[in-house]
């Protein structure tokens, strides 16, 4: 008798009896495996339970906070108020000194001007003879006629001049000079008299050779800073 193959011989047990053993093995074998499931997750709960190892939290270390102190302001100190400055008083305006009066003059004698001041054009003089220049004015009077101060003054100097004869010079304010000459011998005044305007100072005499052939006459002179001026700029007219 011919054998079967196995595979032919294993597929008639599986038609017959075998399929029920089968059936029951696997039935068998999927409650053995539920059993060991459930016993399994069972004592997995209480081991869990049990074992779970304990998580440590582990905190970070806090380095306590030191509380910031708020630096202490340095004490600012107080600006020193400035002084007020005692307010200065107005200046009292020093008085303007009054300006000194204007020099009041007036003619020495009251006569005919003979020989006119004379600096840039040369005069022919009778008595020298020639042609020269003629630094004041002859005004012709009598002899003896009194000689007035022009204006107030001091008696500067009394001379005897070798030409023009006894000669008085009186100073005025502003330095200006006036000048008398062929005056009699003997003034009426010296060096460092006071005169007012008007004075008599002398008389008019015959000393000056120089002017010897005009008629009687006082020649008169003014000079300003030392430089000789036109007298008539000063007197009245």
């Amino acid at each position: 008798m011919k054998k079967k193959p196995i595979l032919e011989r294993i597929g008639d047990f599986m038609e017959g009896k075998g399929f029920y053993i089968v059936l029951f093995l696997c039935v068998a074998a999927i409650g053995i495996s539920g059993y060991y499931l459930f016993s399994s997750l069972d004592m997995g709960d209480g081991d869990a339970a049990v074992a779970a190892p304990t998580q440590v939290v582990v905190m970070p270390t806090v380095q306590p906070v030191k509380p910031t102190v708020a630096p202490t302001p340095a004490p600012t100190a107080k600006p020193t108020p400035a002084p007020t400055p005692a307010p200065t008083p107005a200046a009292t305006p020093a008085p303007t000194p009054a300006a000194p009066a204007a020099s009041v003059f007036t003619w020495p004698v009251k006569g005919q001007v003979v020989a006119d001041y004379s600096l840039e054009v040369l005069a022919y003089d009778e008595t020298m003879g020639d042609w020269r220049t003629h630094s004041g004015i002859d005004i012709a009077v009598p002899v003896g006629t009194q000689v007035l101060a022009v204006s107030a003054g001091t008696v500067a100097s009394v001379e005897q001049d070798d030409l023009m004869g006894t000669t008085v010079v009186i100073a005025h304010a502003g330095g200006v000079e006036s000048i008398y000459a062929n005056l009699a011998a003997v003034p009426t005044v010296e060096a460092g008299d006071q005169v007012s305007i008007g004075a008599v100072i002398g008389a008019v005499g015959t000393t000056a050779v120089a002017e010897s052939a005009r008629a009687p006459h006082l020649h008169f002179e003014m000079r300003e800073d030392g430089e000789s001026v036109d007298p008539v700029s000063y007197l009245p007219e």
